[in-house]
């Protein structure tokens, strides 16, 4: 008696890395002040030494009428599909208790109409006197001003300053928790721009009663904190959230080579599930002018593995343009397949195994949940694989796919089912957000 056995060929496809069509969601540069290809602020030069930085007038949404927005012409930014707004207390809470939701509203459809996600702080106040506090909360309580020739101003040590403040925060997040375009909510402590200036003014346990806050009023939405307090990220992880953090002044020597690893230091690992963000020490063109050296700083953000970075919407000078692209080609996260592996001949309706192997050359995963799919033919199919795994590194899945009932030759593709495109970085082929992978021919 003979055995017959059947066997089965299997095909692996190769590829190789090749820079993405265009900017992923969730990473990179972000727009600042205002939207994906709007104007860029002009170029300003500084006076550090009177402890003015001339940039009020864009540090508030909306910005003032007057700013000059000739920065295209005066440099380069890369494309941004994270806008970062922050707009002042005043603007969502003008009376005590009367929430200006539809302006909020405005910015989450300016956000989506641009193809952008959205980090979003609610700020006290900023350092100008016309960028303070709700004049109905000046009727409470005296409110300080900006000492002269300083150039941050603190928030009131009133203990009900915090408790109104935190109660726009719930009005805030009651409205719009979970609306999907929001990237993250920006948690908001005390101090100009709510970045957390003398913070020693305060009792320790408001800065728990801030993240309490938050957790309850965004129970769906990513949040993310100051690095000058990491503690809180672990009191957050304690009530069972993740929260991902950011970091101001990004470029200043001393916060990169002092303030910055000490703190990092107690969160080093938070990167493998949260993201992590940074905003210019003032702006690449500033940063030319002081000498600060970008090679540095570029090499040690993505040692933090930063995911996203808040340039200010001023222009790149041009003489950094191919480090900043080399930079942005590496932040968050970029995939390049490697391979695919799949059964050459299968006969109709059977369910066949296939094997993915991906290779994530950025310095982060993603942390939204965004579904693959394998197209065959037409018939698009889900796939069980959880993409925010994809740590830095090689990765390997095995997919068990059904091949369709009718025989013939099917083109095999990968891709990403989303709101905004997904790229891989491969040089397969592109089709309508689809990657060819390969062909398989099915039997009756």
């Amino acid at each position: 008696m003979t055995e017959e056995f059947e066997v089965k060929i299997v095909i692996t496809n190769r590829f190789h890395y090749a820079r993405e069509a265009g900017q992923n969601p969730h990473s990179g540069f972000m727009s600042f002040q205002h939207f994906r290809g709007e104007k860029l602020y002009s170029d300003i030069v500084v006076r550090p030494e009177a402890r003015m930085t001339e940039t009020e007038r864009v540090e508030c949404y909306p910005v003032s009428a007057d700013a000059e927005e000739n920065g295209r012409e005066q440099g380069y930014y890369p494309d941004s599909t994270v806008v970062y707004i922050r707009i002042l207390w005043k603007e969502f809470e003008p009376e005590k208790g009367k929430y200006n939701y539809d302006f909020i509203q405005s910015i989450i459809d300016e956000a989506k109409r641009h193809g952008q996600t959205l980090i979003f702080r609610l700020m006290a106040h900023s350092t100008r006197a016309c960028d303070d506090v709700p004049a109905w909360l000046k009727e409470i309580m005296p409110c300080p001003e900006r000492p002269p020739m300083e150039r941050v101003k603190d928030s009131p040590t009133d203990p009900r300053f915090m408790e109104y403040f935190l109660e726009a925060i719930r009005a805030l997040g009651a409205r719009f928790d979970s609306d999907p375009v929001f990237e993250s909510i920006d948690i908001s402590l005390p101090g100009s721009w709510g970045e957390g200036h003398n913070l020693h003014l305060y009792p320790d346990n408001l800065f728990e009663t801030i993240m309490d806050t938050y957790l309850e009023a965004f129970p769906h939405t990513q949040l993310m904190t100051q690095i000058g307090r990491p503690e809180l990220i672990a009191y957050a992880a304690e009530r069972g959230r993740i929260v991902g953090w950011r970091g101001d002044g990004l470029g200043e020597p001393h916060h990169l080579q002092e303030l910055y690893p000490s703190r990092i230091e107690k969160v080093a690992e938070q990167w493998k599930i949260a993201p992590v963000s940074f905003e210019a020490y003032w702006w690449l063109g500033e940063w030319e002018r002081k000498g600060w050296d970008i090679d540095k700083i570029i090499e040690t953000t993505l040692s933090w593995h930063l995911s996203s970075f808040n340039g200010k919407s001023m222009p790149v000078p041009e003489m950094w343009k191919e480090k900043v692209d080399g930079w942005t080609a590496k932040m968050g996260y970029h995939f390049v397949i490697d391979s695919f592996t799949l059964p050459e001949v299968a006969s109709a309706g059977e369910t066949v195994d296939m094997i993915l192997r991906i290779d994530n050359v950025g310095v982060a995963p993603v942390y939204k949940k965004i579904p693959l799919l394998i197209r065959i033919g037409q018939q698009k199919l889900p796939t069980d694989i959880d993409v925010t795994h994809w740590l830095p590194g090689k990765h390997e899945e095995q997919i068990y796919i059904k091949v369709p009932n009718e025989a013939g030759v099917y083109d095999v593709s990968i891709g990403f089912e989303y709101d905004l495109p997904v790229y891989f970085a491969s040089d397969a082929k592109r089709e309508e957000n689809f990657y060819g992978v390969g062909k398989i021919t099915v039997n009756k």
